[in-house]
């Protein structure tokens, strides 16, 4: 049984981000190791149905792009990162054909084929990119081929990291390496690298009902908050408005291009209550509509609403959203003949651990990418289909900055052993379920789409008894993942509701009834803290 591995990068997480990060550094002179929670297949990119926003179409514009995603993003996007990312949309697009993946296309009046673009919410064109409702499943199976193919990637499914091993530096801290439980086997490994990335996702699992999966417990930013970084605006968190409301459904995400090709929100009776809450009607933002769906259930006391584009010809919707009719038949519900019953769910993290242009985060050698990163894209509230974008410009960002950085850093070692030598088998694994079934629980009731002073505080008491019982688990017992979720999961949590605790009005994803309106005294701020004695400052 092998302890320690060697590579030149060593990248944490496999899906859009990691992968795509993966292929652009892998050569004959860099060896890189890419870890799997579960399988290859298990993180969100995998299961991401909309698409990958970027101007194609010959009325659109990189400024109108600009101009949405800065409008989404209420005031706290980073002007700068946003033409970045934008500018980069249809190399990105270019860079995914290469790999081999087969985006959906249509003939125009000429007889050519051009890529077929949806508009979904906070778009004023069309410009998703797709593959039918399943763009996330053929962007992940091409990567994951691609990256099976090259010699300098060894992919590692089923470990899952325990922290990140740093040493002082000229700077501060230098990240050497990661303690890795081999899940398969039981057994901790050590990592050793002269660069580690973290590329693991968001944490939408704190919350009771979610559309993501099993994977998305806020490992990499616990694991870099106690390692010493910054992390950034993990208030706003997004609420997909449209997740299938059935026992069985297991939170199957609705795509936002649903709406986007004519679907309308209504109630039981028929009736649509969109154009209450905003002239953009279902194609409004998510934050706004998610608040409105929420508003609408709690009012009438009803468990969903219903999304309804049964008028269109059933030809169009099987053809365009074949995922989503073949699931909800399984579950007897036919959308070219009734609507489908929704609710909202967690969905995605627009903050995370505080990097620069070039992924960068506060520890010297380590980078973060894709959803676990706060670059400054998203600001308070992700716009549609700008999360795919954004790991793959940003995972070409990180190579460029490593490509150049490798050359110059030796490959650490004699890394500390994991040592478990004072620990034992659990005798009450129940604890793990019970602490990760509250902690859920209430923050999906006190730190959900809309908060309050008092709840956060609620929130708040709670989550210091569940970190006190966790530490002392951890403690005792060898570590196992659920182990290791759940002490993720509790850290995550009280940064989410610190954050929200810092600012004092409604924006974007943040809506708190005690300040239901922005606060115009001061310019928008961006919510930091620092690991260092929980410093929190707002920042532009």
């Amino acid at each position: 049984m092998k302890d320690e591995f060697n590579f030149d990068v060593l990248i944490i997480g496999s899906g859009g981000a990691g992968l795509s990060l993966a292929l652009k550094l892998a050569n004959a002179n860099t060896r890189v190791a890419v870890l799997s929670k579960f399988a290859l297949t298990a993180g969100s990119t995998y299961y991401a149905q909309g698409g990958i926003s970027a101007v194609f179409d010959a009325d659109d514009s990189l400024e109108s792009h600009l101009s949405d995603t800065l409008n989404a993003g209420a005031g706290l996007c980073n002007e700068e990162i946003v033409k970045l990312t934008v500018n980069h949309g249809k190399e990105s697009i270019d860079w995914l054909r290469e790999q081999g993946v087969i985006f959906t296309e249509e003939q125009t009046i000429s007889g050519e084929t051009k890529l077929h673009l949806n508009r979904e919410g906070g778009h004023s064109h069309r410009r998703v990119v797709h593959t039918a409702d399943a763009t996330g499943k053929a962007v992940s199976l091409s990567l994951i081929e691609r990256a099976q193919e090259n010699p300098n990637i060894e992919l590692f499914e089923h470990h899952n990291i325990i922290d990140l091993i740093t040493e002082s530096s000229t700077h501060g801290k230098r990240c050497i390496g990661a303690y890795v439980f081999n899940s398969l086997l039981s057994h901790v490994e050590t990592f050793a690298a002269k660069v580690v990335v973290l590329a693991t996702g968001g944490a939408s699992k704190a919350y009771l009902y979610s559309t993501n999966p099993q994977s998305s417990t806020g490992d990499g930013m616990a694991v870099a908050w106690r390692a010493g970084c910054r992390v950034s605006n993990l208030e706003f968190m997004q609420f997909h408005p449209t997740c299938l409301y059935h026992p069985a459904g297991n939170s199957f995400l609705i795509s936002e291009a649903v709406r986007g090709e004519g679907g309308r929100l209504v109630l039981a009776d028929g009736s649509a209550f969109m154009h209450h809450f905003d002239e953009r009607g279902e194609l409004a933002p998510r934050d706004i509509v998610a608040r409105a769906i929420d508003h609408e259930m709690k009012k009438r006391g009803i468990d969903c609403v219903y999304l309804d584009i049964s008028h269109k010809p059933a030809s169009f919707i099987r053809e365009h959203f074949p995922n989503i009719y073949q699931t909800c038949l399984k579950f007897d519900i036919d959308i070219t003949q009734q609507p489908i019953p929704v609710v909202p769910a967690a969905h995605y993290t627009c903050g995370g651990v505080l990097t620069d242009s070039f992924a960068r985060t506060d520890i010297e050698n380590l980078y973060a990418v894709g959803e676990v990163a706060c670059t400054g894209l998203h600001g308070a509230n992700r716009m549609a289909s700008n999360s795919l974008l954004e790991c793959l410009v940003f995972a070409e960002r990180a190579s460029e900055d490593i490509k150049q950085k490798l050359p110059q850093v030796t490959m650490p070692k004699n890394l500390k052993p994991w040592d478990e030598s004072k620990v034992s088998d659990s005798d009450e694994e129940v604890v793990v379920a019970h602490n990760w079934n509250e902690l859920r629980h209430f923050m999906w009731d006190y730190v959900g789409i809309v908060r309050t002073d008092k709840r956060l505080h609620r929130a708040m008491n709670r989550v210091e008894l569940l970190k006190k019982e966790i530490a002392e688990y951890y403690a005792h017992f060898r570590v196992t993942s659920d182990l290791l979720e759940l002490r993720n999961l509790v850290i995550v949590a009280e940064l989410i509701i610190r954050c929200a605790q810092q600012r004092k009005e409604s924006r974007g994803l943040h809506y708190t009834l005690d300040y239901p309106e922005l606060d115009s005294t001061q310019p928008a701020q961006n919510t930091v803290l620092n690991p260092n004695g929980f410093i929190a400052s707002l920042s532009k």
